[in-house]
């Protein structure tokens, strides 16, 4: 393949749909971070967020085929990793309930500026794992709406056309996750009374 790191998802995906290893390669490693932070914010678990993008590029490998190279790349990726995410989370309700196993993880990663001094560095990791637990238990379908538009950018029309809803409910969705979240937020930053 000849060219630099200029060219374009939807080039790239051709190509790649064609076979050629190398160009999606360079979309795993154009977009695995930011598929990686989408995907633990969403659930909570650093380890659950990992195997779910492993997952969604799996699946995204399989069907470039099917993929509307008239479309943006990226939130078809997206979308992609959003369903294995609910896919895990839906195994993994039944494995708790078979097995009896913990609630998600509490150490959750998070992304802090590292030239902040020490002990803003410690505050700043501290909210940004209350902020991700709090998010990643949010329902899923305000977790979704909220995660899309707030973290990822994406318009309300462009959220609803990911997520298969109108644009009216995705404003709805993310008015209820904000409400939710600063309610959230309150009460786990309010001391408690022991």
């Amino acid at each position: 393949m000849s060219g630099g790191d200029e060219a374009s998802d939807t080039v790239l995906a051709r190509l790649a749909a064609a076979g050629d290893d190398q160009a999606f390669e360079r979309l795993v490693r154009r977009h695995k971070e930011g598929v990686y932070r989408l995907l633990r914010r969403y659930t909570a678990d650093p380890e659950e967020a990992y195997e779910a993008a492993h997952e969604a590029f799996i699946a995204a490998w399989k069907a470039l085929g099917r993929y509307d190279q008239g479309r943006p790349f990226l939130p078809w990726l997206q979308t992609i990793a959003i369903n294995k995410a609910r896919d895990r989370g839906r195994r993994l309700v039944v494995r708790r309930l078979l097995l009896g196993a913990s609630g998600l993880d509490e150490e959750a990663m998070s992304v802090v500026d590292p030239g902040a001094p020490a002990d803003q560095t410690a505050i700043d990791h501290q909210l940004a794992r209350r902020l991700d637990k709090i998010i990643g238990q949010l329902p899923t379908a305000l977790k979704e709406a909220l995660l899309l538009t707030a973290f990822e950018g994406y318009s309300q029309e462009e959220a609803g056309r990911m997520l298969g809803v109108s644009t009216k409910t995705i404003e709805t969705r993310i008015y209820r996750a904000r409400k939710l979240l600063a309610q959230r937020l309150d009460d786990d930053m309010r001391p408690s009374a022991r």
